[in-house]
C-alpha cells in the first residue's frame, strides 16, 4: 500500500465543499481540515505508485476550490496505533 499525503490549498469559501469533493474521491481515505499553512490535509492510500499520479493530478487538482496541491510520498510508518484509538486519547476518562 502506498500512502501520500497532500496538503491542499482551497478557496477560503468553499473549503467544506472542497473537502466532501475530495473525501468522496477514489483513493483518498480521509480528509482533515486544518489550521496553518494549508486549509486540508488528504491521505491517499493506493495500491500501485501510478495510481498516486491518477488520484491526485486526475482527481483532487481537478475539484472546483483546490488552488493548489504539494504532496509527501510517505515510506515508512512509525506507529501501529489504530487511529480512531489515537483521536480517542483521554476520552475514557472524561465521564
Amino acid at each position: 500500500m502506498i500512502t501520500a499525503i497532500v496538503m491542499i490549498d482551497a478557496a477560503t469559501d468553499s473549503i467544506d465543499e472542497v473537502a466532501a469533493a475530495v473525501a468522496d474521491l477514489e483513493g483518498v481515505s480521509e480528509v482533515y481540515s486544518t489550521a496553518g499553512e494549508v486549509d486540508l490535509i488528504a491521505i491517499v492510500r493506493v495500491r500501485e505508485f501510478e495510481q498516486v499520479a491518477q488520484v491526485i493530478a486526475g482527481r483532487i487538482n481537478k475539484v472546483p476550490g483546490v488552488l493548489d496541491t504539494e504532496t509527501h510520498i510517505a515510506f515508512r510508518a512509525h506507529s501501529r496505533h489504530d487511529l480512531e484509538a489515537a483521536f480517542a486519547i483521554g476520552f475514557e476518562t472524561a465521564d
